[in-house]
C-alpha cells in the first residue's frame, strides 16, 4: 500500500492501528496532541477480553510483551450488597479469559513497538477540511498543516474528524463517575482493602454504585457513579478536596463503612468525570479517504468493552488497508460495515442501566448467572 496513513490521536486504537501498518509495511503518522508519552495519568486498569481486545494484540504481534504486563489475581471479581455482604465471590484460579493491565503499561508497550518518530507529540488538531478525491487537509493549533490521503480519527469522544463524516455528537448519560485513590491500603485503608480483596468490587444499587480494582503497589482505585444532572456535580467546591468526597459520600448514607471508605478515605482530590455517549447505532455513509475508530466511532457509557472494542478496531482496520493496498476504499467500507456491527452488538448486550430497579447485587448477580447459562448452552 502506498497511501500513507495519517491518524489522529495516540489512544490504544490508533496506536495498535499504526502497529499493524508497520507489520504490513504501511507508511504511518500518528498525530497527538499530549506534548509527551508522560504528560498524563492513563487511568487505571482494564480488562483484555480473549474474543476481541487479545485478538487485536495477538494482530500487533505483542502476545508475549501483553503476558508480560498481566497483573496476576486480579481477575478475582466480588459483588457486595450496600451493607457489605458479599453476594458473590469468583477467585482468581488462573483460566479466565479477561486479564488485567494496567492502561499506561498496555499503551507503552503499543508505543515501543513503533519506529522512533511515529508518533508527533504536541500535536493538537484545531481544524480539518475536505480538499476533494479522498484528500483532506489537518490544520494544528502551533498553524501548521498536513495534507493526507487517509485520515484516521482516534481522537476520542470530542473526536474532530468526526464532523468530516456525522454531525452526531456526545450527549451526556445522566451518570457521572467520581474517582478516587487508596495508596498503600492494605496498612493505611485495611478496611476498604479488605472490602475490595484482590481484585475487583462491585456495590450496585439504583441511582448511585461504587465499583474499585485493587491495582499495582497496594493501591485501590474507585470509580464512584451518581445518577445526578450536571449542575448538582457544578454545585461541588472542587477546591476543598475533604468537603467534596463528604458530599459525595452523603448519597451513600447507610452503606457499610467499609465501602464508603473508599470515598472519604481518598489519597487525592476527587477527579469527576461526566459520562457522555453518542447515539445508539451511529453510524455514517461512506466517505472517500477518512474513517474514525474507537469512541470516536462508538462512544458508549463505561461497559467494559471500550478498550477492547478500540484495540480491535485499530487491528481490524489495519488488516483491511493491508489486505486490499489497491482499493483503499473497499478495505475502509468492509471494516466500517464489520465495525457498526461490533458496536451494535454490544450496545445490546448491556448490562441494567445506574438507574434500574435491577442494578443492585442481587440483580447483578442474577445476570451474572444468566450469562453462564447461555454460554455454556452454546458449547
Amino acid at each position: 500500500m502506498r497511501t500513507p496513513v495519517t491518524i489522529i490521536g495516540a489512544g490504544l486504537g490508533g496506536l495498535t492501528l499504526a502497529r499493524v501498518l508497520h507489520l504490513h509495511a504501511v507508511p504511518v503518522t500518528v498525530y497527538e496532541a499530549e506534548p509527551s508519552p508522560s504528560a498524563r495519568a492513563q487511568g487505571g486498569l482494564l480488562d483484555i477480553h480473549d474474543y476481541n481486545g487479545q485478538l487485536a494484540v495477538e494482530a500487533a504481534g505483542l502476545m508475549d510483551e501483553f503476558r508480560a504486563i498481566v497483573v496476576e489475581g486480579r481477575q478475582a471479581t466480588r459483588v457486595l450488597d450496600r451493607d457489605g455482604t458479599v453476594v458473590m465471590e469468583v477467585p482468581d484460579d488462573g483460566t479466565g479469559g479477561r486479564p488485567e493491565v494496567q492502561r499506561g503499561d498496555l499503551r507503552q508497550l503499543l508505543l515501543d513497538s513503533l519506529p522512533a518518530g511515529t508518533v508527533r507529540w504536541g500535536h493538537k488538531v484545531t481544524g480539518v477540511r475536505a480538499l476533494g478525491a479522498g484528500r483532506h487537509e489537518v490544520t494544528f493549533a502551533d498553524g501548521g498543516t498536513v495534507v493526507t490521503g487517509l485520515l484516521v480519527g482516534a481522537d476520542g469522544a470530542w473526536s474532530r474528524v468526526r464532523p468530516l463524516l456525522s454531525g452526531a455528537t456526545p450527549e451526556y448519560t445522566g451518570k457521572t463517575v467520581v474517582e478516587t485513590y487508596l495508596f498503600d491500603a492494605d496498612t493505611r485503608h485495611p478496611a476498604a482493602a479488605k472490602a475490595v480483596g484482590g481484585g475487583m468490587l462491585l456495590a450496585p444499587s439504583p441511582g448511585r454504585e461504587i465499583f474499585a480494582h485493587r491495582e499495582k503497589g497496594d493501591t485501590l482505585h474507585a470509580y464512584v457513579g451518581l445518577s445526578k444532572p450536571r449542575d448538582w456535580f457544578a454545585a461541588i467546591d472542587a477546591s476543598d478536596p475533604a468537603t467534596a468526597l463528604a458530599r459525595v459520600a452523603q448519597e451513600f448514607a447507610g452503606w457499610a463503612p467499609e465501602l464508603t471508605a473508599l470515598i472519604t478515605e481518598s489519597d487525592v482530590p476527587p477527579v469527576l468525570r461526566p459520562l457522555y455517549a453518542l447515539p445508539t447505532g451511529h453510524r455514517w455513509d461512506r466517505v472517500p479517504g477518512v474513517t474514525l475508530l474507537g469512541d470516536a466511532a462508538h462512544l458508549a457509557a463505561p461497559n467494559g468493552e471500550g478498550a477492547n472494542l478500540a484495540l480491535l478496531d485499530g487491528a481490524e482496520l489495519g488488516k483491511a488497508l493491508s489486505a486490499h493496498p489497491e482499493d483503499v476504499d473497499r478495505a475502509l467500507r468492509e471494516y466500517e460495515e464489520a465495525m457498526f456491527a461490533r458496536a451494535a452488538e454490544v450496545e445490546e448486550d448491556v448490562m441494567p442501566g445506574l438507574d434500574s430497579p435491577e442494578n443492585t447485587a442481587h440483580g447483578l448477580v442474577a445476570l451474572f448467572e444468566k450469562s453462564q447459562e447461555g454460554a455454556q448452552a452454546a458449547e
